[in-house]
């Protein structure tokens, strides 16, 4: 009202000099009340007089994420959000590995079709994240832009610790990250995942000429594949598809041999606190399958056959649903 006051008035110039000013103050207005609107969980009823949220009812989703519910959702201090963390990180220490595997796969299941529960935290579970990480699963995946991990298995923030190279392969930084995810956050599930035409393992069937033409380091990564590819099997693979996957599957069963060979990792299997697994992700229809599994019983047999024939190392592959450890060795 005042600015149309100033408009109608002898000096027009009066509403040019307020308009800004008028404008300002609106913008001031819609955004304050665009905050209340996105504030979560405004209390409705009466206050309590302490101020304080009241005590966290926790609970774990499928995923396995840790999502409070009660007062103290509705909590934004540092304090508060320690203790959310702490009593997910609790509920998370008890969670058997099988049953991670499992809701990775349930996870897996939503994706592809179609249903995924989009998992995304509120700004108080951002902020408990902050004080410290405990997620459930580990996974070695590829750099390919098409397979985003989190997404694949219907996961949320802190929920996987991802470590994505060229060729999901191993090598020092790759394997301490996963060290540091097995010894220091307790990791239930430590996984391969390789994918559908990935161009570094078709790259690496290229022959050793062609390889030595690329840069340096690309060279040497994919001259490190080729050496745990078998070219004489994979020769009489002659569909483009099956060739594809049969390529895929035999240098994630190569990564998943080299996680044996880490004693520590191994000990973790045997009591039952960890299991390692391949996997491959068919882009075209969203699946991964699981397979060469490596769980207590398989190290128990791994154990037994390296006794009984500790010169060999490398095992004879059944196919995709191979179980590490199931197998005699050649």
């Amino acid at each position: 009202p005042l600015l149309f006051r100033f408009a109608r008035s002898s000096e027009p110039w009066v509403a040019v000099e307020i308009l800004p000013l008028w404008l300002h103050w609106w913008s001031l207005v819609s955004r304050l009340v665009a905050c209340w609107d996105c504030w979560p969980s405004r209390p409705s009823g009466p206050r309590r007089r302490s101020g304080r949220a009241s005590a966290t009812t926790t609970r774990r989703t499928t995923s396995g994420r840790i999502c409070g519910s009660g007062g103290m959702a509705t909590g934004f201090s540092m304090d508060e959000a320690r203790e959310k963390a702490d009593a997910g990180h609790e509920i998370a220490k008890g969670i058997p590995p099988a049953e991670v595997l499992s809701a990775l796969q349930k996870g897996n299941i939503r994706f592809w079709m179609g249903t995924p529960s989009r998992p995304e935290t509120s700004a108080f579970e951002r902020r408990a994240l902050i004080s410290k990480q405990f997620p459930l699963t580990a996974i070695l995946g590829c750099s390919d832009s098409r397979v985003p991990t989190e997404i694949v298995f219907d996961q949320g923030l802190g929920d996987m610790y991802v470590v994505r190279v060229a060729g999901n392969c191993l090598d020092n930084t790759t394997t301490a990250s996963l060290q540091y995810a097995v010894y220091h956050l307790k990791v239930k599930v430590l996984m391969v995942l390789g994918h559908e035409g990935c161009a570094a393992i078709k790259a690496a069937q290229l022959p050793d000429r062609d390889i030595a033409k690329e840069p340096e380091c690309l060279g040497n990564l994919l001259s490190s594949l080729k050496r745990g590819l078998c070219e004489a099997n994979l020769k009489a693979v002659r569909d483009a598809k099956a060739h594809d996957r049969e390529a895929v599957t035999t240098n994630v069963k190569r990564q998943v041999e080299k996680l044996t060979e880490d004693e520590g990792i191994m000990e973790k299997v045997k009591k039952e606190e960890l299991i390692i697994v391949g996997a491959f992700y068919e882009i075209s229809s969203g699946i991964v399958d699981f397979f060469h599994e490596v769980d207590a019983i398989a190290a128990r047999n791994i154990a037994a056959q390296e006794r009984a024939a500790p010169m060999i190392k490398r095992q004879p592959s059944r196919g995709v649903l191979t179980r590490l450890g199931d197998e005699p060795k050649l």
